[in-house]
């Protein structure tokens, strides 16, 4: 029996990006533990329900920046988007007249513009990633802004739409959870079993062999940055479903969260690494840590300054396990102009 158990243990640890996932999820349930133990009340159902619903928009829109931080690049613009996403729905729906369906397809078309946008310009004009997706920040922002003349909706009458993506429910479990569960299982599958997956590692890995190898790296980006948009998207329905309204600063530091759940969870800041089940176990420490300190008392900027310190703590587990403490810049693009 001991044998057999071996090769298998052997195997899930040569997994890219598995000792890490293993360490969050030991640490996870420590953090869990500590916190329940502190107040009781921290497993409640309606606690457990509200943590839940917390961690969903952040799940799905560390999903997208998951896949680009594997590529080697980085996504500032998502939380922008969630934002447009969020104002041009609900705008489409208020001052349009809109009916959801309609508006939800046009808003999806838009926001998965700025991702190719973002894909061109990167893959494409070779314009750093960091520098591409902060311009495109500032304009999905400032669209966010424009689309109901600077002012945030009105409230939205679609019922169906607020129960679509927020507080309807499926066998007693909120469908934010679901959407969360739904996408996750389905860009896992991308990302392990397809040719986008392997492509999307190897230009991580090393952006010139992949190329040498026959992979169309300008592609693959492309899809990426569109993936990346598509659910920042999805993030902003879950939004303005939860507020009722377009607002303004939706989706503000969502892109933050995002790579803190993605790093946290083991996805390399350098390329080519990283899974989406630690992505999920990162996202959950970033709840878990926002909800327990709140339990347990602590201001706003404390717990701030907490995730930020895991943060960065990850980063350099990171760069100690990959032997690249020294000499690297923190997002690294594996290309030649």
């Amino acid at each position: 029996m001991e044998t057999n158990k071996r090769p298998i243990i052997k195997r899930l640890l040569a997994i890219r990006g598995m000792g890490q996932v293993i360490s969050v999820s030991v640490a996870l349930i420590i953090m869990v533990i500590v916190f329940g133990i502190i107040n009781p009340l921290f497993f409640s159902r309606d606690n457990t329900v509200n943590l839940l619903r917390q961690v969903a928009p952040i799940l799905i829109i560390g999903i997208g920046q998951s896949f680009v931080l594997i590529t080697g690049g980085i996504d500032l613009s998502i939380g922008s988007v969630a934002g447009m996403s969020c104002m041009m729905s609900a705008t489409l729906m208020t001052a349009g007249k809109m009916h959801a369906i309609p508006a939800i397809l046009i808003t999806l078309l838009c926001c998965c513009g700025i991702g190719l946008i973002n894909g061109i310009l990167i893959a494409k004009a070779k314009l750093p990633a960091f520098i591409a997706t902060l311009g495109t920040m500032i304009i999905a922002r400032g669209i966010a802004q424009l689309v109901n003349g600077n002012m945030n909706t009105d409230s939205i009458n679609s019922e169906g739409f607020r129960n679509v993506f927020y507080y309807g429910d499926i066998l007693g479990v909120y469908n934010p959870i679901w959407i969360a569960l739904i996408l996750f299982l389905v860009f896992a599958v991308i990302l392990a079993k397809t040719r986008t997956g392997r492509h999307t590692y190897a230009i991580g890995s090393n952006y010139e062999a992949a190329k040498l190898s026959g992979v169309n790296a300008v592609l693959t980006e492309t899809k990426v940055y569109i993936f990346s948009s598509f659910l920042a998207c999805i993030v902003g329905f879950i939004l303005t479903a939860q507020s009722g309204m377009g607002s303004m600063d939706a989706g503000n530091g969502y892109e933050l969260n995002a790579v803190a759940a993605s790093v946290i969870g083991g996805v390399s800041t350098m390329g080519g690494q990283g899974m989406l089940f630690g992505t999920v176990i990162g996202a959950f420490i970033w709840g878990v840590l926002n909800n327990g300190l709140q339990f347990a008392g602590a201001p706003l900027a404390f717990r701030n300054l907490v995730i930020g310190v895991v943060v960065i703590i990850s980063v350099l587990i990171d760069r100690v396990a990959r032997g690249n403490l020294r000499g690297k810049k923190l997002f690294v693009t594996k290309r030649k102009s």
